[in-house]
């Protein structure tokens, strides 16, 4: 899930693999594939790095995963300097 900011400041969750197109005029509007559209703050640019970070993540951790290297990560309190909504916690077998 990336996370993104509504017109009034509220920030929501988004499954960026519903998302089927973002467009600007002028502001920011991501069309989900159901035709549910929401207006948020963020640039079509920052939107697609969102999600491309996301993907990246979810590559990268399969990799780990893949090579047992895989150590789950669960802060106290999430970042915000990120907007890429963390993992949950794997227990350990």
């Amino acid at each position: 899930m990336i996370r993104v900011t509504r017109l009034n400041g509220d920030q929501f969750a988004l499954n960026p693999d519903l998302i089927e197109k973002v467009e600007g005029h002028p502001d920011t509007v991501a069309f989900l594939v159901d035709g549910t559209k929401y207006v948020v703050r963020e640039s079509v640019d920052e939107v697609l790095q969102e999600i491309r970070e996301y993907r990246a993540g979810i590559l990268a951790i399969s990799y780990e995963m893949d090579r047992g290297t895989y150590r789950s990560f669960a802060p106290e309190k999430p970042s915000r300097d990120s907007s890429v909504v963390p993992f949950p916690v794997r227990e350990e077998r």
